[in-house]
């Protein structure tokens, strides 16, 4: 074996001749030498071209007291180099030689995978651990510790992997690591059968005893859940100690009881009591009519009818019952059952919510299979109902008319219309006009003065001899009124429960008047109805296991005609009606209807023959033309709000707007006027109303502190 010695001097490197082909070992022996050109020594022996940061400065010592193989030449140089705070990363073809902390960012070796080969030694290298069954966040928890200073770790979780960067031995360590915390989790499932006791019972005891050694996530925690079907649980644990404690725990809790009788109290958490005691003895009996016993005796039946679950008439106790076999019951139940026995009362109890059963043991077990499943948090359903009614009125007149008066100073003035109209309304008319004007009619009665209606009116009267007189009256009005209304009524619900909201007013509405007369007094009398005008939205949501949504909906919007307020007949109500039934889903908004009306309107009144002159036809006539259209549509939005997140965050929504229109409704500031403030709500915090006099939740009082008794006192509450 030839062997080539690389002799150095603190300030110099002497090479001695060697062939490169020949060599394959060689002893180093730098001693205080400068770093760079150890650097360089070492890449002409290995044939490996390093690129050197101007950064690294300082002097090395590399002995070796034997001859090594280029291989180990390299790593003892990068091993050295790591010492003094510097790092080596492999590029295509060469070595870079930077600070210990810029090695991260430089390209390096990547591996993907924990078994694949790669660099070895102090080179910094960046790994990719893919893994299966733990969450990468836990283990980047673990392995973090055990990263060098300067690299770096991280986790995806898009893809539940982990990055790695650091000393290709460091990453080969951590690669084990990763190995042993990557399995599949521990966890037994076994199905234990439950004799005694109710499943459903033993499950919230158990899991309420077990959850205080649960491990930190769901992988360490024991799960029981219980079949109502077959009156057993199915446990969860992950690990065979975990196990086994929870068997022996429900083995301990399912025995038989000790005491005699067989009453049972069934605490309900969702439905009525006395409603699901209905059902409940309907199901018994077997028969649909005996949903009509509610426990307490109604008309024309006895108490005792009533608590008999048997199914059997009042008349048949001693006889087979030849009624619907009850399908709660077992065989041997159903035969003291036809031997006259009774084979359970149920009774509801609505103060305390529950259900008092008095059944046999069997009949209990498949009555709790049934409380069970009918006991359970119902759904609701938030509907949000958006009426928009865009809606606009045009109206344009142009008339002439004339009229007549006869008399003097000391005469009645009698007027009489030579042409008069009334299609611009009574103030419009000039015989009225004229008449208030002159202040007299004709008849003895005085009329007060009547002022011209809406638009334009010029009046023109000639008095000419002899006490006669002729006027003109020219009238002219365009109107233009537009109306958009959005109306959003909200409203949330149970399933299948009826949900109902009036917004309006209670109107008076003139029914009927009379007079009574008492010799020479007369008594007015008049009767008034009254209607509820307004918004009324009823709606009954029905939730399918699909998803949709059955909605019947009953939608009234109804209001005052305004150009009736003064009608001799009384108000009109105008009303609009939408009964339907719909199905939608889940978010969806859906139409319930609408109506699109365009009603236009052209009229004419004149004198015949003289109406029809051309141009002056005019002075003789009375045009009026009218258009209106409306736009009315009924949107509705049902959303399904099955937990406490999904009512939460639709409350808080709800909560911000109406406190941001609140906060916009603010009157200017003004250095005359004293601000007096404006009605606010408090702001949220963490869902509760904070601050303005909110009113928050109440703080139980803190324990009484308790010490150590000294000398001669005896231990106390202090």
């Amino acid at each position: 074996m030839l062997c080539c010695a690389l002799g150095t001097l603190p300030t110099a490197v002497m090479l001695l001749p060697f062939s490169a082909q020949a060599a394959e070992e060689a002893a180093l022996n730098f001693v205080g030498a400068d770093i760079e050109s150890v650097i360089k020594a070492v890449g002409h022996y290995t044939n490996i071209t390093f690129v050197i940061d101007p950064r690294v400065k300082g002097t090395l010592t590399l002995v070796s007291e034997k001859s090594i193989s280029k291989a180990q030449a390299f790593n003892l140089l990068t091993s050295a180099l790591r010492l003094q705070g510097f790092a080596v990363v492999s590029g295509d073809g060469y070595a870079k030689v930077v600070p210990e902390a810029d090695a991260k960012l430089q390209a390096g070796p990547t591996q993907v995978g924990a078994g694949q080969a790669g660099a070895k030694g102090d080179q910094v290298v960046s790994q990719i651990f893919q893994l299966n069954y733990e969450s990468a966040a836990n283990v980047v928890t673990v392995l973090r510790p055990l990263i060098s200073p300067n690299n770096t770790i991280n986790a995806n979780p898009g893809n539940n992997s982990v990055v790695v960067t650091d000393y290709a031995d460091n990453v080969k360590r951590l690669a084990k690591i990763v190995a042993a915390l990557d399995v599949p989790a521990v966890a037994d499932l076994d199905v234990i059968p439950v004799r005694y006791a109710i499943a459903s019972d033993l499950a919230t005891m158990v899991n309420k005893l077990l959850e205080g050694g649960a491990g930190a996530g769901d992988a360490g925690k024991t799960s029981v859940l219980a079949d109502p079907r077959t009156n057993s649980l199915v446990l969860r644990a992950p690990s065979a100690a975990r196990a086994n404690l929870a068997k022996s725990l429900i083995a301990k809790l399912d025995q038989p009881t000790a005491e005699l009788g067989n009453v049972h109290v069934v605490y309900l958490k969702n439905a009525e009591a006395a409603k699901l005691a209905q059902t409940l003895r309907s199901v018994m009996s077997g028969d649909t009519s005996a949903a009509t016993a509610t426990g307490v005796p109604s008309s024309g039946q006895s108490g005792q009818n009533q608590n008999n679950m048997s199914g059997q008439s009042s008349g048949s106790s001693g006889s087979t019952s030849t009624g619907p076999s009850n399908p709660l019951l077992t065989n041997s139940t159903q035969q003291q059952q036809a031997g006259g026995g009774t084979a359970g009362f149920i009774q509801a109890d609505s103060t305390t919510n529950t259900l008092i059963i008095t059944a046999p043991e069997s009949v209990y077990r498949n009555l709790r299979a049934v409380i069970d499943q009918l006991d359970v948090r119902r759904a609701q359903v938030y509907i949000e109902s958006l009426i928009v009614e865009v809606s606009s009125d045009k109206a344009s007149e142009f008339g002439v008319q004339w009229v007549g008066a006869t008399g003097n100073e000391n005469s009645t003035y009698r007027v009489g219309g030579l042409q008069s109209y009334s299609t611009g309304g009574t103030n419009n008319n000039i015989a009225t006009l004229a008449n208030s004007l002159l202040g007299k009619t004709t008849s003895t009665t005085s009329t007060s003065a009547t002022m011209p209606g809406n638009g334009l009116s010029i009046g023109v009267f000639k008095q000419v001899a002899g006490g006669l007189g002729l006027g003109a009256l020219a009238h002219s009005l365009e109107s233009d009124g537009n109306a958009n209304i959005l109306s959003t009524p909200n409203m949330i619900t149970l399933d299948n429960e009826l949900a109902s909201i009036q917004v309006g007013q209670n109107v008076p509405i003139l029914s009927g008047q009379f007079t009574t007369t008492s010799g020479t007094a007369s008594n007015p009398f008049q009767t008034i109805d009254r209607r509820e005008v307004g918004l009324t939205l009823k709606v009954r949501p029905q939730i399918s296991e699909g998803g949709t949504i059955k909605m019947a909906i009953y939608h009234e919007t109804s209001s005052v005609d305004k150009s009736t307020l003064t009608a001799s007949a009384g108000i009109t109500l105008n009303k609009r009606v939408i009964e339907n039934n719909v199905i939608a889903d889940d978010g969806q908004i859906i139409v319930l209807g609408g109506l699109i009306e365009d009603t236009e309107g052209d009229g004419t009144d004149k004198v015949r023959g003289l109406g029809d002159i051309p141009v002056l036809g005019n002075l003789f006539k009375y045009q009026t033309r009218t258009r209106k259209k409306t736009n009315l549509m009924v949107f509705l939005r049902p959303v399904v709000i099955r937990n406490k997140e999904q009512s939460t965050s639709l409350a808080t929504d709800r909560y911000d707007y109406m406190r941001a229109a609140q906060e916009a409704v603010k009157p200017a500031d003004s250095i005359l006027v004293k601000d007096l403030g404006q009605p606010l709500l408090p702001q949220l915090q963490d869902g509760v109303p904070v601050g303005s006099g909110a009113v928050a939740r109440p703080v139980p009082p803190a324990p009484f502190p308790i010490r150590a008794p000294g000398a001669g006192e005896t231990g106390k509450q202090q």
